[in-house]
């Protein structure tokens, strides 16, 4: 091209000595494997004669070389790999080739996993996700040695602590059948995680008190045992027996107790809560805040009523000609919430152009990942709890059509018992309204 042809078409000028270039890592420039070393992680391990504790450069380069070239640019191989197929910003890059450096330059045994109690002793106080970046890098590579204890095998252990041996050995065994199920006769399945939290948290507290009581074991616990330490509730004594039931049925199938005291016991009846009307001031603040992401989780719950677990699960391809499809039903969306939404899906891509989360509603921390957003996140970027607006919006419906359970049922897509609780409500509060209106 010519100057005339230049000149007609513009050009861009630069000042001379004001950028620089860019270069590459030597060591990824060298050596960037195709495929991952076959010899890795080796199975040998290096016995260490003292355990001291280490003190971990805070540098984003580690000053100390790592003893195998070959893995270090293997492992740098699969970081830029995955932060391309994450669209990780550079800060994260740099700070996980960082740790990395760290962990291989100070292994015991060059060329083993890597435990996760190593990268998290690097990573304290560089943030959480510098560690959950850490760990999927290993973990994709094939060198994360995963020795993390399970919260809930903590949250166990914490409240067997406070029991006298036979009690903690017994409550031990009912956890035992109950955390990964048993084949032999009585055979049970593994209990879900929170059920089991639950579980475990009301007979630590009633185990705790037996305890204190003098009781050593629960082969001495009888009728009346169980009946002195119910807690005052109807709610808190319905969720202790069906724990107490629980175990005691385990214990006595498995053959550790020989009788179930909690057998015929009288059934708790607790009084169903009633929905009530929410102050909607801070509903109208969030709806009209100017940040598109809380605008759009406030008005899908303010106009659609969905539920915090189902904000968290929507998918992008989940939102189409203006409807919502959740699980088998269909929601129109209200041009309000659609003028929303749209406000969000344009900040969502200016923030996160690279993402490849699926989710609908994503953060700093799921945008450079695949999961879904906690449901704390949710109430917290409203600035209001998500279930309470959620009932006040299907209390304002039951009230505009006079208690239609068929309406809010096909609306809001809870069940005729969930809907007859709202119904009930508006038909109280219309039979004192009268009432009161003839006194």
């Amino acid at each position: 091209m010519d100057v005339r042809e230049a000149n007609r078409l513009g050009q861009q000028l630069f000042l001379a000595d004001l950028f620089r270039e860019k270069r590459p890592d030597p060591v990824v420039e060298s050596c960037h494997p195709r495929r991952w070393p076959a010899h890795y992680p080796v199975a040998h391990r290096q016995l260490t004669l003292f355990d001291l504790p280490r003190r971990h450069p805070r540098t984003r380069r580690c000053p100390l070389d790592p003893p195998l070239p070959d893995l270090e640019a293997a492992l740098e191989y699969v970081l830029l790999d995955h932060a391309a197929s994450f669209g990780w910003r550079d800060a994260l890059v740099v700070n996980a080739r960082g740790v990395i450096r760290i962990l291989l330059a100070l292994q015991d045994t060059p060329g083993a996993a890597i435990p996760v109690s190593d990268v998290a002793a690097v990573t304290k106080g560089r943030g959480v996700d510098n560690l959950k970046s850490v760990l999927e890098v290993l973990a994709s590579a094939g060198m994360l040695d995963d020795d993390r204890q399970s919260a809930l095998d903590g949250f166990f252990a914490q409240h067997a602590a406070r029991l006298p041996e036979q009690l903690a050995q017994e409550f031990g065994q009912w956890f035992d059948v109950r955390r990964h199920g048993t084949t032999t006769p009585p055979r049970y399945k593994p209990t879900g995680e929170s059920t089991l939290r639950r579980y475990v948290a009301s007979l630590g507290a009633t185990l705790k008190t037996w305890a204190d009581a003098g009781y050593k074991s629960l082969r001495e616990i009888d009728r009346q045992a169980i009946l002195d330490v119910l807690p005052d509730s109807a709610s808190d004594q319905r969720r202790t027996l069906s724990a107490l039931r629980d175990l005691f049925r385990v214990l006595k199938g498995k053959q550790v107790i020989f009788t179930n005291p909690a057998t015929r016991l009288p059934r708790i009846v607790v009084r169903e809560s009633q929905p009530m009307p929410m102050e909607l001031t801070k509903v109208r603040e969030a709806l009209n805040c100017g940040k598109p992401v809380r605008e759009a989780l406030a008005a899908l719950v303010a106009f659609h009523a969905l539920r915090s677990s189902e904000l968290r699960r929507l998918l992008l391809t989940d939102l189409h000609d203006r409807r919502l499809h959740i699980g088998q039903r269909t929601v129109p969306v209200a041009p309000h919430v659609q003028e929303k939404i749209t406000a969000w899906l344009n900040e969502r891509a200016r923030r996160w152009p690279n993402t490849v989360n699926p989710h609908l509603f994503i953060n700093g921390h799921t945008g450079v990942r695949t999961c879904a957003v906690t449901p704390s996140w949710i109430s917290n970027t409203i600035g209001a709890s998500a279930d309470a607006i959620r009932q006040d919006r299907i209390l304002n419906e039951a009230t505009a059509t006079d208690g239609d359970a068929r309406r809010l049922s096909d609306f809001f897509g809870i069940t005729t018992q969930g809907s007859e609780r709202y119904t009930r409500t508006v038909t109280s509060h219309a039979a004192s309204s009268t009432t009161q209106g003839f006194s």
